[in-house]
């Protein structure tokens, strides 16, 4: 590491459909980010793949458009020359990796295995928290081992729905009836979900789905408020006040997100001391099932009619603008977005720090 300013390698863009909204969080780090503590190196990766590492910001880019480098083969040859020195015994001009890539190919596990092969620190989930944070099948497992509360829910695959279509229509309505809602399993920012009101509904709906992964999740509908909460930490987790979605469309699809404005965001959420206190403490015990490091965005259902609580899903790379859920429940806590950016390169480099201690063989 370097004695003065670290040298952090921000990574944003990325070959997943949410790579406009990773440029918006790209954008909102480069103007926050405190520039006497750091230099920041952009790596920008396009929607094809490609790697394009653009030269030192020394103060924040000036418009969006910026962070979109296009240096061609060259640049793409630099940046993983620079990405790989490590393993060669050499230097890296580079301190700390920060992703800020959201879906597929960038919280998905895939990035976090590339990095720990190049032997860098970085920001964030490790490799099995991203993937099993992506894999909504496999995290409500996980969320069953550790006790955690959740709706019914049935999953299958593409393979299954093809062979099996009338078996697993008649358990869908048994187990969940109608509504219910129909989730590609592994997929960021509410893209391939619908709202099924009967069978014609579900069999579109799980076609729907299949155009995005060939695994399904489908869940019972639950009146409840949708609460959120930020967890902050590595072994130590902490979990911010919690905040609440609400929106005027009929689910909070990736369209109410972040396209026609119907919802807005209430913080701290209006809710007694009670239940904030069980949501925080679910929060980290979820993190903790998907064994969860640096940061990850807990998200709730509290049904209306008893106030039970129900968790949804973790995402290990949530939305990062100055304006998105996590940062701002955090601002809400006590903790500005600069200090937010400042904690999370910590923890990237002390967890980096602890697992180089390890031994991977025999002395």
């Amino acid at each position: 590491m370097t004695a003065t300013k670290l040298t952090v390698g921000l990574i944003y863009g990325g070959k997943s459909g949410e790579h406009e909204v990773s440029l918006q969080t790209g954008f909102s780090v480069l103007n926050a980010i405190d520039y006497n503590k750091y230099n920041v190196v952009p790596i920008y990766i396009d929607p094809q793949g490609r790697w394009n590492m653009g030269e030192v910001y020394h103060g924040a880019p000036s418009q969006l458009s910026d962070l979109q480098i296009d240096g061609g083969a060259e640049a793409t040859s630099q940046a993983m020359s620079i990405l790989w020195k490590k393993l060669s015994g050499q230097t890296s001009e580079i301190d700390v990796l920060f992703p800020l890539l959201h879906g597929t190919y960038g919280e998905d596990g895939t990035i976090q295995g590339l990095f720990e092969m190049m032997d860098m620190p970085y920001v964030g989930a490790g490799v099995i928290a991203s993937a099993t944070g992506m894999d909504k099948a496999i995290m409500k497992k996980l969320f069953a081992q550790a006790h955690l509360p959740q709706c019914k829910y049935e999953t299958f695959i593409a393979k299954e729905w093809e062979t099996q279509q009338y078996d697993i229509l008649t358990t869908i309505e048994t187990n969940l009836g109608y509504p219910c809602f129909v989730k590609p399993a592994n997929l960021g920012s509410s893209v391939g979900i619908s709202k099924a009101k009967d069978r014609n509904e579900l069999e579109k709906a799980v076609d729907y789905a299949l155009r995005y992964d060939l695994k399904v999740i489908v869940e019972e509908a639950v009146d409840g408020r949708e609460i959120e909460v930020g967890v902050l930490g590595n072994e130590l987790p902490q979990a911010s006040v919690p905040g609440e979605v609400v929106s005027t469309s009929d689910y909070y699809d990736y369209d109410a997100k972040y396209i026609d404005g119907t919802s807005k965001m209430v913080i701290p959420a209006e809710i007694d001391s009670e239940l904030a206190e069980n949501l925080r403490e679910f929060a980290i015990r979820a993190f903790r099932a998907i064994d969860g490091n640096g940061l990850c965005r807990a998200d709730f259902f509290v049904r209306r009619s008893d106030g039970e609580i129900f968790i949804n899903e973790v995402n290990t790379m949530p939305g990062f603008t100055a304006f998105s859920m996590y940062p701002l429940l955090w601002r809400e806590t006590g903790t500005a977005y600069p200090d937010l950016l400042d904690q999370l390169i910590t923890l990237g480099i002390d967890r980096y720090n602890q697992r180089h201690e390890l031994k991977y063989g025999r002395e």
